[in-house]
């Protein structure tokens, strides 16, 4: 006997949503290891530099294929912008 798709959907396992993965306990104190947080906080002195690198590098090269000479700048703007907005974003889902 095959179920209809309707039928498997509704039998299939939902995935736990982000809040209910959150291991923090109710009083709002973390018990994250200084280790972790030192992993994720030194992702941030990385992430900074290689989207910039990465954006100018993209430039550059579209500026080789297209035979200009400013989208480079726009590339290393930007990676920057890309940058700060992932460092932003980082700092603020490990501040909640």
């Amino acid at each position: 006997m095959e179920l209809s798709l309707r039928a498997r959907i509704a039998l299939a396992p939902m995935p736990a949503s982000p809040e209910s993965q959150n291991s923090d306990p109710p009083n709002g104190k973390s018990t994250k290891s200084p280790w972790v947080q030192f992993g994720r906080y030194s992702q941030l002195a990385f992430m900074l530099p290689a989207a910039t690198v990465a954006g100018y590098l993209i430039g550059s090269a579209l500026d080789r294929w297209l035979h200009t000479t400013w989208i480079n700048i726009v590339g290393l703007l930007l990676g920057i912008a890309g940058g700060l907005i992932e460092l932003i974003r980082t700092v603020l889902r490990d501040s909640k």
